[in-house]
């Protein structure tokens, strides 16, 4: 048997004996389901380090007639639905990371060394079957069916690999994208495939507003579908670790919980492995390359896209039209590609009720502010001169300079920040106390309701509990500071810490629409 074409289950069987495993096959309920349907041609894109080659190394065990795997199967998820031997190791498999084609020196020949490498193999495997003649993979796949009968199912693993790491050269990107159009759509394609996956990091190349291989479902970090649960470890799935490996959840859920898909929360699995075999909370996502992926993104000269990153790492979310991003990286428009590029990566989460992005937990928070940092943005580097000087009056209890200092900033940024209504005010003390990230997890908040807002609450992190109380901050429009403050010890807003056993500061704060003027109350209390 060929490396490519009916693999065994080796990959797939190393994952199983792992310290860690999180079963996930019960996806393959699903792609069964869509096997001798036309909706079994499936994109499902996501970023580094959840699980795309895990899930691939999965249906690649399952369907290749190269494997035996019943015995592995029998003790996983799957194995409950009474159907599932239906389609085990019945079908022949082509399976390839483009990875392990991809050279930077030898770019151009990727598309030919794919297509030689699997005919090789084919031919050997159907000796007798091809002639001689046979060249490309498509007519190869319809030889064999129209002989045979036997349909295929292919999965490629990193898809999108030269649409992202040769994102200047057209020249491979086009012959790269007929490859699949060749492979993937048309009658005959149809006739000799019973199941397409591709995954990979971005969905499939666009051209103007039309996908190049329109005949596949896609599944992303935007509109995951019914994958969701598949994408990453759910909420359920991580107390358990958390049970098992004697982890605080709550803990684990401010460092790497935030990606909200459908009805899912989903964390990234490699940072949670990472946490539960080495016990640290902190970001593993420096290991794959975060400054070099963020920072060509955010410094890019969009109106607007500087001052929605400082939204966001002051715990914001900001109004993002994902609809028109070309899926490739290049093709920046406007800050809303360069956000949706973002949310594709796993550095933003999204959420698909309200389309407004936002950075998802501790662990992407650190990343972002190490690379605004790092590249010395003068922008955020006076936001958080101003943000220090009000987070310090705060501490000290000085009401007067607390709200002299949101005026301050609310004058000095009125081109960032326009106060049009009681969200205006929110987004103003978001950015004012950005300099909180340092000290402070991100501000819990409640939705707005009526014509006041319900509290923002910060949780010092564990290290600066000492010095650092807790915050539980009520804005008012057109009312009062003491107002504030009294609402905050009427509505009991301190129950939503109430595991919380340090220190803690009330804070009322008010904006008064026709005199311009803030007013501020603080007042300590303990729990």
């Amino acid at each position: 048997m060929g490396r490519f074409v009916n693999p065994d289950n080796t990959t797939f069987k190393a994952a199983l004996n792992t310290k860690i495993y999180v079963d996930k096959t019960e996806l393959i309920e699903f792609t069964n389901s869509l096997i001798g349907t036309t909706e079994n041609f499936i994109c499902n894109s996501r970023p580094r380090r959840f699980g795309k080659s895990y899930t691939a190394n999965m249906l690649s065990a399952y369907y290749s007639k190269g494997c035996d795997s019943q015995e592995l199967f029998s003790s996983l998820a799957v194995a409950k639905n009474f159907a599932y031997r239906e389609y085990l190791n019945k079908f022949d498999v082509i399976h390839f990371d483009l990875q392990w084609f991809f050279s930077k020196e030898h770019i151009d020949e990727t598309v030919d060394l794919i297509t030689k490498t699997i005919v090789d193999e084919l031919k050997t495997i159907y000796e007798g079957v091809l002639s001689a003649d046979i060249r490309t993979i498509p007519d190869a796949l319809s030889q064999i069916n129209a002989t045979t009968g036997n349909r295929f199912v292919i999965i490629i693993d990193e898809w999108d690999m030269l649409i992202r790491d040769a994102s200047k050269n057209k020249g491979i990107q086009d012959k790269y994208i007929d490859f699949l159009r060749r492979l993937f759509k048309g009658i005959e394609p149809e006739k000799y495939i019973a199941l397409a996956y591709i995954t990979g990091i971005l969905p499939i190349k666009k051209y103007n507003t039309q996908s190049a291989l329109n005949n596949f479902n896609e599944y992303t970090m935007l509109d995951p579908g019914s994958l969701a649960p598949y994408i990453g470890f759910t909420e359920s799935e991580v107390k358990l670790l958390c049970d098992e490996y004697h982890k605080d959840f709550s803990e684990v859920k401010r460092w790497y919980d935030g990606y909200q898909l459908g009805e899912y929360h989903v964390y990234n699995p490699r940072a949670v492995v990472s946490l539960m075999t080495r016990g640290n909370f902190q970001s593993y996502w420096t290991q794959t390359g975060t400054y070099e992926s963020i920072l060509p993104l955010i410094n890019m000269d969009f109106d607007g896209l500087r001052s929605d990153i400082i939204d966001m790492l002051s715990g914001d979310s900001v109004t993002v039209i994902p609809y028109f991003f070309q899926n490739d990286m290049v093709s920046f428009r406007d800050k809303d590609d360069v956000l949706t590029l973002l949310i594709h990566l796993g550095y933003l989460g999204y959420d698909q009720t309200r389309k407004q992005a936002f950075i998802p937990n501790e662990e992407i928070r650190f990343e972002f502010a190490m690379a605004t940092k790092l590249n010395k943005w003068s922008e955020l580097r006076n936001f958080e001169k101003e943000s220090q000087n009000l987070l310090n009056a705060v501490l000290d209890g000085d009401e007067a300079a607390v709200a002299d200092m949101l005026e301050k900033i609310h004058n000095q940024y009125i081109s960032i920040i326009q106060y049009n209504d009681e969200n205006s005010l929110s987004s103003v003390l978001t950015i004012a106390f950005l300099s909180s990230m340092d000290y402070y997890f991100k501000p819990v908040r409640e939705l707005p309701t009526g014509r006041g807002f319900a509290d923002f609450v910060y949780i010092p992190k564990p290290e600066y509990k000492a010095d650092y109380p807790a915050l539980v901050v009520e804005l008012k429009w057109n009312k009062s500071a003491s107002t504030a403050l009294a609402q905050i010890k009427a509505k009991h807003y301190t129950e939503s810490i109430k595991e919380y056993t340090g220190r803690l500061l009330l804070v009322g704060i008010n904006y008064d629409k026709k005199t311009k003027e803030h007013t501020c109350c603080i007042e300590e209390t303990d729990k």
